[in-house]
Parts: structure tokens; C-alpha cells; sequence
């Protein structure tokens, strides 16, 4: 009785600290539109704010029984899959199992979903999911391997961004570069919060069974691949898809939900998101059964772990679609209608304020202060990566006002994200294009795009969105590369001035401050 009482307080308290970064996170957002309302520039009705406040709660529930339910399920599952299919020693089994898990795992990825939901107009929603898990598969499978025989993270990752940038040239010059903006947002919103912790732990399971020198290094980089992966993949498909590529902007209106019923647009929310579970859930315990033999105490965690997860993505979705995506896109429209730099400054705060208030941002920070050792200080790192994702949605705002193409933008940072990783140490560079997945995090794909697709629609008109409001996705993806192996490049110089300087003043010692031993 002790124990359940014990375990039941342990659960309390996760949900708690859950929920106060949930609002911390959701909060900044929430206060900004509500101190839009009250200006000129925005008409936003009080019906609407009334809705998106008790949306903004739902989120902040969701986005905690979410964060509780990857904790208890989602990480846990890739660890005890990393390590109990490495010990079996069996590879084939352990890479089939990551090729597989990285499809379903990213199927019930929620940002894919809100990013699917407003492309439907141009490539198959499901048709596009699929098609993404397949590349994290497949990615996933690669990253398994560089765990297991130790391959250079920086060189795969240059012939892959290669391969990315070939594609890219024979989709331009078959005259769909329309697509192009579209293929690298998948990449950004596939490393959602259901995908980030299950490939991390799995790749920390992998790597300490594996062993060998700098073991938890190793497990960096699955998911700078897994990231990869979903652009390939898209562009693959779009080489072969047909048709027109007229879009249509979606009906981001609130009045498109509230008039279907919201019993009805739960229940639909909760088909979609039981469909995705149902896969991860049967394909654990076939391995359960076959090969992980856990004790019933630890499946009974995972299986309440997927139960928060479950409503936790429901009350997301719900949320979105109802509320932020709405509120989004009309504030995009009208204060782009009221004068462009309005738009673009808010674009730049509102950028500034998602990452400060990102969780997965400040574990990051944590993180690379512990790695350097101080060198690169929490701070450094919270106002590198704040001023970098502002700059990336302000730019990203900039494009559709002057009408030109992502590649503009992402050509550059890549190759000098690409290039800076010759300069840094391994670590730097893993953790960095980690980290991509992280700066995008769930209010990205469901607040920013949106926004940035009305200032378009007012900026551009509609026959332009598919060309330059994406893209924004992949731009906040892009910040990390560069912020952080520029920092990691600076700590490196810092090393090494330092280095310099005392051998100087070693060799510039008058011959009297030296002491000879006879």
C-alpha cells in the first residue's frame, strides 16, 4: 500500500512539473495575442479570444500528459528496444526493428499531422506521412549502424545534404521547385516530442551496450539523420507526383470547427491519433513476447505512459486546430494588411519567445554547458539560439514580402553549418544538428507557419503561399546548426588563445624565475 502511495506521489509531482513547463511555454504566446487584441492593428473578436484562452489551457494540459507519457512510455520503449536487441547480438533483427519502429514512431509524430493537414491541397496527407516515416526509417536504420561500427557522423552527413541539394536541382529544373519549401518543412516537424526522446533513448541504449571509447557520444546524431531522412524521402516523392500544383490555403477559420460540433471533432481527433498508437503498441509487445521478456511492473508504466500520451495528443490536436491555428493565420493577415514591418517585427519577437520558452531548449543549455565545461555558459546558449530562431522567422517574413526562394537562405546556412563542422569538435557537431528537431518545437508547425502563410495570403495572394510562407519550419530547424558550432568554434579559439598566451609567457620568463634541479 506504502508503495502505491509512494509511486502515486511520484506521478503528482511529474504531473506537476509537467504542467509548469507546459505554461511557461504556452503562456508567452498566449499573453502576446491577447496584448494584440487590444490594439488597432488586429481585430480579433471577443468570441474568438474567449475560445483560444480555453484552448490555450487545453494545450497546456495536452502538451504535460504528452511530455508525462514520452517519459513514462515513449523513452523507456527505445531504451529497453536499444539495448535488448543489442545484447541478442542478432543485427539484422536490430536494424529491421529500427527501420520499423522509425515509420510508426513517426506516424503518430503530431507536428507531421498539423503540417500534412495544410498541404493536403497539393500531396495526399496520409501519402505524405507514410512517406516521411519511411525516411526516418530508413535514417534511423543508418544511424543504428553508426553506433554499431562507429562511422563519422560529419561525412555521412555531407554526402547526405549532397544527395538533399541534387534532388533539389533535378525538382527545380522539372519545374516543381514550388515543392521544395514544403519538403524541408517535413524534415523540421518530423523530430517532434513523440519521435525526439524514443530515438535519443534508443540510440543511448545502443550506444552503452555497444560500448567502446566515448560511448555516449556515439549516440549523437540519430536525430540530425532522422531530420534528414523526411527531406529525401518528400523529394523523392515529388520527382513523381502529378498533377497541378495549384494550392489552396485550408479554412483556418475557428467557426470551420465550432460549427462540426466539438464532440465530433474530438472524437475524429482521437480515431486519428488511436489509428498511429495502435501500431507502436502492437509492435512492442510482438518484440516483448519475442525477444525483451520485461517484468510485468515495467510494462504497466509503459502501458499508462501511452494512455497520457493518447489523451495528452488529443487535447493538443483538438487545440491547434480549434484555436492557435486560427488565431495565427488571421493575425499574419491583418497586421501584414496594417504595414509589413509590423508583421516582420512580431514575427522576429514572437521567435525570440517560442525557444526562450521551448522545455527541450533548456535541457539542450544544460546539456552543452556540462559538455563544455562552462565554456559555453547556459546564457550564451539562451541568447544565441532566442536571437537566432527570431532572426530565422523574421527572415523567413522578409522572403515573402520580397518574393524569392528558401534556397536563398538554406544553401548558405547549410554549407556553412557543414563547412563549421571540419573546425568543431565531433561533439559539437552531433549535438547541433540534434538539436534542429529541438528549436522546432510543437507551437512552430501550428502557430508560426500559420502566421507566416496569412502574411503571405495578404503579402502575396494565395497562389504564393506554397512558394514562399514554407520554408519557415526548416529555417527555425537551420538556427542550431550554425548558433551552436559557432559557439563551439568560439570555445575552441578560447581554448587555444589561452594555450597561447601561457606558452608565451613561458618562453618570455626572464632566465632568473626558473629553477633548475640538480
Amino acid at each position: 500500500m506504502k508503495e502505491k502511495s509512494s509511486v502515486l506521489r511520484e506521478l503528482i509531482s511529474s504531473l506537476q512539473d509537467k504542467l509548469k513547463e507546459s505554461l511557461i511555454s504556452v503562456f508567452p504566446v498566449t499573453l502576446l495575442v491577447f496584448l494584440l487584441a487590444v490594439t488597432p492593428w488586429v481585430d480579433i473578436t471577443p468570441r474568438e479570444l474567449t475560445v483560444f484562452g480555453l484552448s490555450a489551457l487545453f494545450l497546456i494540459l495536452g502538451i504535460s500528459l504528452f511530455n508525462l507519457g514520452a517519459d513514462m512510455a515513449m523513452t523507456p520503449m527505445g531504451q529497453y528496444i536499444g539495448e535488448g536487441l543489442t545484447k541478442s547480438k542478432k543485427l539484422g533483427i536490430l536494424l529491421s526493428v529500427s527501420f520499423v519502429m522509425g515509420l510508426f514512431i513517426t506516424v503518430a509524430e503530431p507536428d507531421l499531422a498539423v503540417l500534412a493537414s495544410q498541404v493536403s491541397a497539393v500531396m495526399n496527407g496520409t501519402v505524405l506521412i507514410y512517406t516521411v516515416g519511411i525516411g526516418v526509417g530508413i535514417m534511423l536504420l543508418l544511424g543504428v549502424m553508426k553506433i554499431v561500427f562507429h562511422l563519422d557522423l560529419s561525412s555521412i552527413l555531407l554526402f547526405g545534404y549532397m544527395l538533399l541539394f541534387c534532388l533539389a536541382a533535378i525538382l527545380i529544373d522539372r519545374g516543381k521547385g514550388s515543392l521544395l519549401a514544403m519538403s524541408f518543412d517535413s524534415g523540421g516537424v518530423t523530430t517532434g516530442p513523440i519521435t525526439v526522446p524514443f530515438i535519443m533513448a534508443l540510440g543511448v541504449g545502443i550506444a552503452l551496450t555497444v560500448g567502446g571509447r566515448n560511448a555516449s557520444e556515439n549516440s549523437f546524431g540519430l536525430i540530425a539523420l532522422c531530420s534528414l531522412g523526411p527531406i529525401v524521402a518528400v523529394l523523392a516523392l515529388s520527382l513523381f507526383s502529378q498533377g497541378s500544383l495549384n494550392y489552396s490555403v485550408p479554412d483556418y477559420s475557428m467557426d470551420s470547427v465550432l460549427n462540426a460540433g466539438l464532440s465530433a471533432h474530438l472524437l475524429d481527433t482521437m480515431w486519428d491519433v488511436g489509428k498511429s498508437l495502435i501500431l507502436i503498441i502492437v509492435f512492442f509487445f510482438i518484440l516483448q513476447f519475442a525477444i525483451l521478456k520485461l517484468p510485468m511492473t515495467k510494462i504497466g508504466q509503459i502501458l499508462f505512459g501511452i494512455l497520457y500520451t493518447f489523451i495528452g495528443l488529443v487535447l493538443f490536436l483538438a487545440a491547434v486546430e480549434m484555436s492557435f491555428m486560427p488565431i495565427g493565420y488571421k493575425i499574419g493577415v491583418q497586421l501584414s494588411q496594417a504595414h509589413p514591418l509590423l508583421i516582420i517585427a512580431f514575427a522576429f519577437i514572437i521567435g525570440m519567445v517560442v525557444v526562450l520558452a521551448e522545455p527541450a531548449v533548456h535541457v539542450l543549455n544544460a546539456q552543452v554547458n556540462d559538455i563544455t565545461g562552462g565554456e559555453v555558459s547556459r546564457t550564451q546558449m539562451m541568447v544565441a539560439l532566442s536571437l537566432g530562431v527570431g532572426l530565422s522567422i523574421g527572415l523567413s517574413v522578409i522572403r515573402v514580402y520580397f518574393g524569392f526562394s528558401v534556397l536563398y537562405y538554406l544553401v548558405p546556412g547549410y554549407l556553412l553549418s557543414l563547412g563549421l563542422s571540419f573546425f568543431v569538435p565531433k561533439l559539437y557537431t552531433a549535438i547541433a544538428f540534434d538539436s534542429g528537431g529541438v528549436a522546432s518545437g510543437p507551437l512552430t508547425s501550428s502557430f508560426i507557419l500559420p502566421l507566416v502563410v496569412g502574411a503571405c495570403v495578404s503579402m502575396q495572394g494565395e497562389s504564393a503561399v506554397l512558394d514562399f510562407a514554407f520554408g519557415v519550419v526548416a529555417m527555425v530547424a537551420m538556427t542550431p546548426l550554425i548558433t551552436i558550432q559557432s559557439l563551439g568554434f568560439k570555445s575552441v579559439m578560447t581554448v587555444r588563445r589561452r594555450d597561447s598566451m601561457a606558452m608565451r609567457r613561458i618562453l618570455a620568463a626572464a632566465d632568473d624565475e626558473i629553477i633548475y634541479f640538480e
